[in-house]
């Protein structure tokens, strides 16, 4: 359970009702505990694309054609209160489209920059993504308005996204992994300064130990988990009422296609696993080159 950002004097939120969250793989588990703990009474579902895994390598027009219209055959079925985009990559490229076709609350994931530039001691801020979020307009943006006088090292790594389900699968993976896949970081120019890490990929929270462990040096890592789960609980209808304890998963492919995914999902309390029957599934653009 994520809860070591929760203050000592922690009370948990009494609110009820029905929260969607809503990845391409496994990295929203991370999100959907965060809200869990904050939330305990919510009944939590959890949604996954995972026909159209991973996003970090998919063109921004495929995502913005798709995201829409899975996010809407998604929340016909499942008829949330919240809908939550725990995913960097969605939210950057698609939040506002999102908004556009459903009638709830829809809360997205941005990375967590804010927070790193009041935390750096040194200046220089490193940001782990996929290659989608680095690119991203709406990520210099949040540079611009957060981290202005800070200096920001990025890196894009789809390796880390795939490491990060790899472990929640279970596999034993190297040490020597997690180190290649953000030694480019901190090898970039400015890279040696880094004292701060924005970890802007839901899936990447899966693997922090390994990331503390094989870093070059001490740093802090930093997500935006606990400010999603706030957000949730703050956007919840006033009039929202208990329906169900959650733990049902919905997924773009069977079940059948991604047997380990469904494995994690079971384990992390989302038992009753099954596909979302008028999603689409269809693959409409190839990956960008990285």
């Amino acid at each position: 359970m994520p809860t070591d950002s929760l203050p000592p004097n922690f009370v948990p939120s009494p609110a009820r009702g029905r929260v969607l969250v809503f990845d391409s793989g496994m990295g929203g588990l991370t999100v959907a505990e965060e809200i869990r703990a904050l939330g305990p009474a919510l009944g939590i579902h959890y949604s996954a694309d995972s026909a159209f895994f991973p996003y970090g390598d998919k063109s921004d027009e495929a995502l913005t054609a798709r995201l829409p219209a899975v996010a809407k055959a998604l929340c016909d079925r499942v008829r949330p209160d919240v809908f939550v985009i725990a995913c960097n990559t969605a939210s950057t490229l698609a939040l506002q489209e999102v908004r556009a076709v459903l009638d709830i609350p829809v809360v997205g994931t941005v990375p967590a920059v804010k927070p790193a530039a009041q935390l750096t001691q040194t200046g220089t801020v490193g940001l782990l993504a996929t290659p989608g979020t680095v690119r991203r307009a709406y990520t210099a943006e949040l540079i611009s308005n957060f981290a202005r006088d800070i200096e920001v090292v990025m890196h894009g790594s789809i390796e880390l996204v795939k490491l990060a389900e790899a472990h929640a699968r279970g596999e034993d993976l190297p040490i020597e992994a997690f180190e290649a896949a953000q030694a480019p970081l901190f090898e970039a120019p400015g890279g040696d300064r880094i004292d701060t890490v924005v970890l802007a990929c839901t899936h990447f929270p899966l693997v922090r130990a390994q990331l503390v462990a094989s870093a070059p040096r001490p740093v802090s890592y930093v997500d935006s988990g606990a400010a999603i789960a706030r957000q949730t609980i703050r956007v919840l209808p006033p009039e929202s009422e208990a329906r169900g304890i959650g733990g049902h998963a919905w997924l773009t492919s069977s079940p059948e296609d991604v047997p380990d995914l469904a494995l994690v999902l079971r384990r992390y309390g989302f038992p009753n696993v099954q596909r979302v029957p008028d999603a689409p599934i269809e693959i409409t653009s190839a990956p960008t080159a990285l």
